[in-house]
């Protein structure tokens, strides 16, 4: 173990540098703000589609103080698309801590990082790894795959037992590396290995620069690791949503910051057809008014969501909204914090 753990580090590094990613917009500066932004997106989302996003929001938020600055309502715009919601709270809390509690300058300490809203310890010690080169290790998605491959982990990465044998390694891997670490390129090698290389389906191992030395390839188990998580049945759940329509407006309503969508403006929805069909007649309108249309099924991380739109269109009614409610005309759906599934049934619709 000692010999794998000795030159793993210098191996990665030597790697990235002559094979790994090098063009993100993100690589090219040492500013913890922008470094943290794209850690933030890049959590659970593919590179491809965070580089758009990425470049809209800094201009839209070029530092800390513009973000910390802004109402929620005006950063929800920004991420919507980008799925995981809670992820923009906290970057909005995180961004407003900082302004508060540190005058505006981003910590570079992995310590620090830390303890803000939204970054858990291998977030803030890439943070700390790319803004100041802090030798503090990284255990992310693709990084656990490397590991338990390269070193033989077995054991689902999600349990307690699993993930503290791997933080072991990355601490021994890193207390045995040159001293002159480049934990730049380590921290991204890492990375890169993992997205690139070491893949969840089919890894190229004849491309790996661990292949010497790795415990999947010499035992032929890379489909075996990581130790996959005991399947489940996904849970299915159903409901209604409301498209009313009055002249070039649609009605839409701000979902409360906790549960799906949180914080995004979304159309009215219903779990059951009764209830909004009490929901019009408590609105002077009835639900044989709106036209029902075709289910569509949404697919989250961890349930999928049946859909039903119904269309009502010009009822003679005019609608009061609450406070949580807001009439929105065509143009500005293009531009508002819309969840995808609904932005997409709304772009279909001739307002």
């Amino acid at each position: 173990m000692s010999d794998l753990l000795s030159t793993f580090a210098q191996r990665v590094v030597d790697w990235q540098l002559s094979h790994g990613r090098q063009h993100l917009p993100w690589q090219h500066t040492t500013d913890p703000y922008r470094i943290w932004l794209s850690e933030i997106m890049l959590q659970q989302t593919q590179v491809s589609t965070v580089l758009g996003y990425y470049e809209r929001f800094l201009a839209r938020f070029p530092t800390v103080h513009a973000l910390a600055a802004a109402h929620q309502d005006e950063v929800m715009p920004y991420w919507a698309g980008l799925g995981y919601y809670a992820r923009a709270r906290n970057l909005h809390r995180c961004a407003q801590t900082v302004q508060e509690q540190y005058q505006g300058q981003f910590p570079t300490d992995s310590r620090v990082l830390a303890s803000l809203p939204g970054i858990g310890p291998s977030t803030a010690a890439a943070i700390a790894a790319f803004s100041v080169g802090e030798r503090a290790p990284i255990m992310d998605g693709n990084v656990k795959r490397v590991f338990c491959r390269y070193f033989g982990v077995y054991g689902p990465t999600h349990l307690r037992a699993t993930e503290k044998q791997l933080w072991q390694l990355a601490h021994q891997a890193l207390e045995q590396a040159p001293a002159d670490l480049n934990m730049s390129a380590y921290t991204q090698g890492q990375m890169d290995l993992g997205a690139q290389v070491c893949s969840r389906g089919q890894p190229a191992c004849s491309l790996c620069p661990l292949q010497e030395g790795c415990y999947a390839l010499a035992h032929q188990v890379q489909t075996e690791l990581p130790t996959p998580k005991p399947r489940t049945q996904q849970a299915e759940r159903s409901c209604h949503m409301l498209i009313w329509q009055q002249g070039e407006q649609v009605l839409l309503e701000q979902r409360p910051n906790q549960g799906i969508w949180g914080g995004m403006l979304s159309l009215p929805q219903f779990e059951i057809e009764a209830d909004l069909a009490q929901f019009l007649i408590n609105h002077g309108t009835q639900l044989h008014q709106a036209q029902k249309m075709a289910e569509f099924t949404h697919v989250f991380s961890h349930f999928k969501l049946h859909i039903t739109p119904w269309w009502l269109k010009n009822p003679t009614v005019l609608y009061e909204p609450k406070p949580d409610e807001r009439w929105l005309k065509s143009e500005e759906l293009a531009v508002a914090a819309l969840p995808a599934p609904v932005s997409k049934l709304l772009s279909a619709f001739p307002f």
